[in-house]
């Protein structure tokens, strides 16, 4: 028999896997931003509110998550187990020895943070600095990279180009030749990036928000 608690934390995980927060997936969704808040998971009476069919449908939709992945998001409702993935500052990425081509973590520098298990042994933290990808990211939050996780048109991103630049994105559009990147702040410019111009690409998997 499913719990309550089984069903909010695979949507809490559905998220995570996404890159979003639960409030993120909802409008990713097309839903109210407060569809999936832990204020709404209980009626005022004190009752416990579940996720409707609809929502559920519209959030594995949105994100592109086969309904069986969505029940293996479900699991026992236990709290994850923790392990530790390696850390550095987003402004220290850029620099060279932190990646190899492929754009996994090598070298000396990284810090480890705890996190609970992902399945791509090569994820790796990037912690924000700056108000520059305001309100998606603000200064000091931590995000989680999957290198090892395919990327698709409207994942956030993490690019790093030959010239040592590394940049957060939305991911609008991926060809051969180019890739079209979204800004996640209204106030920067999207941008196309030669193929030939660019190291690697690599999703984010989950925020600290």
């Amino acid at each position: 028999m499913l719990t309550h608690s089984q069903i909010w934390n695979a949507i809490d995980r559905l998220a995570a896997r996404s890159g979003l927060t639960a409030s993120g997936l909802a409008k990713k969704a097309g839903l109210d931003p407060t569809t999936f808040n832990k204020s709404k998971r209980i009626t005022p009476e004190g009752r416990p509110r579940w996720p409707s069919t609809e929502s559920v449908a519209k959030s594995l939709a949105a994100t592109g998550t086969k309904v069986e992945i969505f029940v293996g998001l479900i699991g026992d409702g236990a709290k994850p187990s923790l392990s530790s993935v390696p850390l550095i500052g987003l402004a220290e990425a850029g620099a060279g020895g932190f990646f190899d081509d492929g754009g996994f973590p090598v070298g000396k520098g990284w810090e480890d943070v705890p996190f609970p298990s992902v399945s791509d042994e090569h994820a790796y933290a990037l912690e924000i600095s700056g108000d520059s990808m305001k309100p998606a990211y603000r200064d000091g939050d931590v995000i989680i990279v999957s290198p090892g996780t395919p990327v698709r048109k409207g994942d956030r991103v993490v690019v790093k180009t030959k010239n040592e630049e590394v940049m957060v994105k939305e991911l609008k559009r991926k060809s051969t030749k180019h890739i079209e990147l979204k800004s996640l702040n209204s106030e920067h410019r999207d941008r196309t990036i030669q193929m030939s111009d660019v190291l690697w690409i690599a999703r984010i998997v989950w925020a600290s928000q």
